[in-house]
């Protein structure tokens, strides 16, 4: 090994100390702009702030635009006399507002469920599970419903999928609606949805003239709708950014891209056009490195992916790792384009996707940043 990069790194090492401050400023300015949604303002906001913080520390940035198709809800429910119940549009129904009397499914929602009960022109009630979402909506447009309700087995309203388009007013709700929703009684459906096309913009950042890095750090900087995303994954955006502000005067920056991609949660859309689009950027790299949901400790800090990449880390940084690849998060597209990943998490918490994702440990995240800096080291001074 040669003297000057042992120093190197160990500058970078040493300025952990004064990282948690700078950590927390990320968190305290960004959390307040509210949900981060692709096609947001909080989004552009957010993107805005980070690339400012790239800048000054004398990287060059610049944006990937795109765009995609998306289905959003845009604040659907159930009327129930003076009560309204929120729920959760299934992706692919058709809007509409139907007042119409609850006749409850029996069973799945089967064609023969359906068969049991006059449901025409009525409003359909099923519990969620046995079969497909897009086979009890099917089966109720079939039997003549004017809209269907199906009851999440879990004290959330999931917004689920169809997978085709159905024309059907559907939604879910919690099940703690469920008692609320007696057969016999008028309601008032409301399905309210927007399908259309959404603008997603990735940043990337690197210094003046890189062009073929040896490593990438990612991770996503957009969040459900309604849930403000502090550890899902504003966690992980400011890992990446104080990566970049660790390393900023060291020669790993000349060696490295950072990325915010766009479009996470709708199906890895920034990741997958990053890859799609920088082809000699994905023919150099030697390693991606994504993290996603570090800021709580649902389980320790944990690394999946490409063998040597998890072995490097459990030597490195003492942290527990396992050589398989995990299938939702951005690391998965350049995974698929033979790029060797490593995916640092911490299990999903207890407020995953939900309106009490507010809180993110900035300690949690500066050791994240720490174990990624030891492998990262691990990985390139022997390559």
């Amino acid at each position: 090994m040669h003297p000057w990069k042992r120093c190197a790194w160990l500058g970078v090492l040493m300025l952990a100390s004064s990282a948690l401050a700078t950590i927390e400023d990320d968190l305290r300015t960004v959390l307040p702009f509210g949900p981060r949604v692709t096609g947001s303002a909080p989004n552009e906001q957010a993107r805005t702030y980070f690339e400012a913080q790239f800048r000054a520390l004398g990287y060059t940035t610049r944006r990937e635009v795109f765009t995609y198709p998306r289905f959003d809800d845009l604040g659907s429910d159930v009327g129930v006399g003076a009560e309204s119940l929120a729920g959760r549009a299934l992706q692919g129904s058709t809007g509409g507002e139907v007042t119409a009397r609850i006749v409850r499914i029996p069973g799945a929602g089967t064609p023969e469920d359906f068969k049991a009960v006059n449901v025409r022109g009525q409003v359909a009630v099923v519990q969620r599970g046995q079969i497909s979402f897009v086979q009890k909506a099917n089966n109720a447009l079939a039997a003549g419903a004017a809209g269907l309700i199906v009851v999440n087995n879990e004290a959330t309203a999931l917004q689920g999928q169809l997978g085709e388009r159905v024309a059907l007013p559907a939604l879910t709700v919690p099940s703690t609606a469920d008692a609320a929703l007696r057969g016999g009684q008028q309601v008032t459906l409301g399905v309210r949805v927007r399908d259309g096309e959404v603008r997603g913009v990735n940043v990337v950042a690197f210094k003046s003239g890189v062009t073929r890095p040896d490593i990438l750090f990612g991770g996503h900087m957009d969040s459900v709708a309604l849930a403000p995303g502090a550890n899902d994954n504003l966690s992980g955006s400011v890992a990446v950014v104080d990566i970049a502000r660790r390393v900023a005067n060291t020669p790993l920056a000349a060696r490295s891209y950072f990325v915010l991609f766009d479009g996470e949660e709708d199906g890895l859309r920034g990741s997958r056009v990053f890859v799609k689009d920088n082809p000699a950027v994905i023919g150099s790299l030697k390693a991606m490195f994504n993290f996603d949901m570090i800021g709580v400790n649902a389980t320790p800090l944990n690394v999946t992916g490409e063998g040597r990449l998890v072995q490097l880390a459990q030597q490195a940084a003492q942290i527990s790792g396992s050589p398989r690849q995990e299938g939702g998060s951005d690391q998965v597209p350049f995974a698929q384009a033979g790029i060797p990943t490593l995916f640092f998490h911490r299990g999903l918490d207890a407020n995953y996707h939900q309106p009490g994702d507010t809180l993110a440990d900035p300690r949690l995240i500066r050791a994240t940043v720490d174990a990624a800096l030891k492998t990262a080291e691990a990985a390139l001074l022997n390559s």
